[in-house]
């Protein structure tokens, strides 16, 4: 029996992996930049990075997941969004940091490869890769039927940036710096568990109408991807060069995740007053009767990224921001530390 015969009868297609390296090739190379040669096939992904151009650089690397947001995926076989999670996770991260994501490295496990789907997951890496500018350089499957049941899949992803060193965020926060949110695009990649359940619970299907959206279906509304900072940050960062501090607000919300930026002697007084919480986040809390600390201890809350200015700076960066697309709310100050990190004097309308 040729070997690769009795690995199909093992439950592992080597040739369907080949024929999915195939196909993916033009998505990967949708993704070049500067410093990157995206061909696979060899060993290791090759970067470099004298050729960005810059002078005293510090890398910066990130590695997370999309979640249980890939069961939802998985039971609608809608597979062209969550790519763009898992880098948008990655990127974000990097960008707080004040870096420019440089590139991707992809891990794709499954049960049995289903080359259309794979294709499709891959493709949606690429346009986050696009989005965030930054080059998915290699990769890897892993077909084990043995760990996944048919049909399932997993997902990690690694990126690497830099920064000048010098200009290593955060840095320089004060008492009295403003604090702006980023609009989020719903709930990224965090929460999920308990959203499936709460879908579960209401006795709903993702191919209903959403509750709060009749005219698109649940799943599609929950497979929404997460938002790319990187773009539109990097320009302000580098037209104005007036940030301080940026938070990603992912898992633990808003509550957990601001404190990541700031000095152990200082805090943020928050206001969500003009802040637009999503509907479908709305209709969770009251569906799952979450108090405010809960949403805010675990939901973006409707803003996925946070930036820290001084008060001068504040319209020139936010006029940048919201030249590069995004939606900007003034949602704070900073101020000194008397006891929480974060107080949060008006909490989100539900």
């Amino acid at each position: 029996m040729k070997g690769s015969e009795a690995y199909r009868q093992a439950g592992v297609d080597t040739e369907a992996g080949a024929r999915l390296v195939e196909r993916i090739k033009p998505a990967v190379r949708s993704t070049a930049r500067a410093g990157s040669a995206p061909d696979l096939g060899g060993f290791g992904g090759l970067f470099d990075l004298a050729a960005c151009g810059f002078s005293d650089p510090v890398l910066v690397a990130a590695n997370d997941g999309v979640g249980t947001k890939l069961k939802i995926a998985i039971e609608t076989g809608i597979h062209d969004t969550v790519g763009i999670d898992l880098v948008a996770m990655c990127a974000n991260d990097l960008v707080v940091q004040g870096a420019e994501p440089l590139f991707f490295l992809d891990y794709f496990a499954t049960g049995g490869l289903d080359e259309g789907v794979a294709a499709e997951v891959i493709e949606g890496i690429a346009a986050g890769c696009r989005e965030a500018g930054c080059a998915l350089i290699g990769g890897e499957t892993a077909e084990m039927p043995s760990l996944y049941a048919d049909g399932e899949y997993d997902l990690a992803g690694f990126g690497v940036g830099a920064v000048e060193r010098g200009a290593v965020l955060p840095k320089d926060v004060q008492d009295g710096d403003v604090v702006l949110g980023l609009a989020a695009s719903g709930f990224h990649s965090n929460g999920y568990s308990l959203i499936r359940k709460v879908v579960a619970d209401q006795g709903l299907s993702y191919s209903d109408p959403a509750p709060f959206d009749p005219g698109r279906t649940l799943g599609e509304v929950l497979l929404t991807p997460t938002q790319i900072y990187v773009k539109s940050v990097l320009a302000a960062q580098r037209e104005t060069g007036a940030l301080k501090a940026l938070a990603h607000i992912t898992g633990g919300g808003p509550l957990e995740n601001i404190p990541r930026a700031l000095p152990d002697d200082l805090a943020v007084n928050l206001d969500f007053t003009d802040v637009s919480v999503p509907p479908e986040m709305r209709w969770l809390a009251k569906a799952a009767e979450l108090s405010t600390h809960d949403l805010l201890a675990t939901f973006n809350c409707g803003i996925g990224m946070v930036c820290i200015v001084s008060p001068e700076q504040e319209r020139s960066v936010s006029e940048t921001l919201r030249s590069g697309g995004e939606t900007v709310f003034r949602i704070g100050t900073v101020s000194s530390r008397q006891n929480d990190p974060v107080v949060v004097t008006r909490p989100p309308s539900l």
